[in-house]
């Protein structure tokens, strides 16, 4: 039997305005759990959701991200990141060496709300859902404009109950979109 030895910033790549994955471990190397590595640019929100039959482990490598792991109290449609659980438990800012594992039937979130890119582990099983969802967001996220209905139905299709809306607003973007005339932000 052999194993697999994957050096630094080796991998297959896939990479869109709003992710870099890196493919580390998956279903065609005889893995049962798909290893990523995931570059989440500043201003990425992949929306709180749940899946019912996967379970996802996420490590911070680099950077920082808001994580969500609860069912909370209230669930509302258009933010997560002011949710609190029956237990008090709320949205963390989890810089390195932070992970956050992820039972089936668990709502959660990340979002890298810093100016800077964030770097993560992410593992999901079984092995190959993510990879698929991952290769086919890729072509959804290249086309010029971000179709919503492509990205909903191919949620529901890998085990993705969108809780709220996957959100990406690059920085230069959310600046020019709040700027008033005269550059003062609203």
């Amino acid at each position: 039997m052999t194993g697999l030895i994957v050096p630094p910033g080796q991998g297959r790549k896939l990479i869109t305005p709003a992710q870099e994955v890196t493919f580390k471990a998956t279903e065609a190397h005889g893995s049962s759990i798909s290893i990523f590595e995931v570059v989440v640019p500043p201003g990425f929100d992949v929306g709180a959701h749940v899946h019912n039959h996967s379970q996802e482990f996420f490590y911070v490598l680099e950077g920082e991200l808001d994580l969500l792991a609860f069912e909370p109290t209230k669930r509302t449609e258009e933010s997560w990141q002011d949710w609190e659980s029956s237990g008090g438990d709320h949205v963390v800012r989890a810089g390195e060496g932070s992970c956050m594992f992820v039972p089936p039937g668990t709502p959660h979130a990340f979002r890298n709300g810093t100016d800077k890119p964030a770097r993560m582990l992410f593992q999901s099983y079984p092995s190959p859902d993510h990879e698929h969802y991952f290769e086919e967001i890729v072509e959804i996220f290249s086309a010029p404009t971000v179709d919503p209905e492509a990205v909903e139905e191919m949620r529901r299709r890998y085990d993705v109950s969108q809780i709220t809306p996957l959100r990406y607003e690059p920085p230069a973007l959310h600046a020019a979109r709040t700027a008033e005339p005269g550059g003062q932000a609203r």
